[in-house]
């Protein structure tokens, strides 16, 4: 890191919705960095659920008892936005082998666009390791139980899209 800087972490992802395995991994993150900035980014391979501004508030929600972490919408490239928000690491979860393939690729290639931003990986806590916003997604679709996978808060915002 340059000089005395604050430790500034972002955590990009789609959050779609938020899960309690992203929310671990925020939570991690706040104990690690002085400042957090969570970054809701458009991941074109996917069609949302939630609006970009709802998935904001629900994170807000999750995350209102971290003094040290804001939520933010980001745009363009994720390394781009590192840069702008002054960040020195970029978090990533992972949960599986498979996430490791994908994410690596991914963080060599913001390696060679910016290389004073490093990419973090942090395991993802057992309990948390096969919770994804899409399981959750599905879950939810055919009214399945929720509670091991996200908060009472996002597990009615996923009831009323499913109604």
């Amino acid at each position: 890191m340059k000089g005395s800087n604050m430790r500034k972490a972002m955590i990009p992802g789609s959050f779609d919705p938020v899960t309690r395995g992203h929310v671990d991994v925020i939570e991690r993150s706040a104990a690690l960095f002085d400042e957090v900035d969570v970054v809701i980014m458009e991941n074109t391979n996917k069609k949302s659920l939630f609006t970009k501004e709802e998935r904001k508030d629900m994170i807000e929600q999750e995350v209102a008892h971290l003094k040290n972490v804001k939520v933010l919408i980001g745009e363009g490239l994720t390394v781009n936005m590192a840069k702008k928000l002054d960040a020195s690491a970029m978090i990533r979860g992972i949960r599986a082998t498979s996430d490791y393939e994908y994410e690596v690729s991914i963080a060599t290639a913001n390696m060679m666009l910016e290389k004073d931003i490093e990419t973090l990986f942090l395991l993802s806590k057992p309990q948390f390791s096969f919770v994804s916003s899409s399981t959750v997604k599905e879950i939810a679709k055919f009214h399945g139980k929720l509670d091991s996978f996200v908060s009472e808060n996002v597990r009615k915002k996923l009831e009323e899209k499913f109604q």
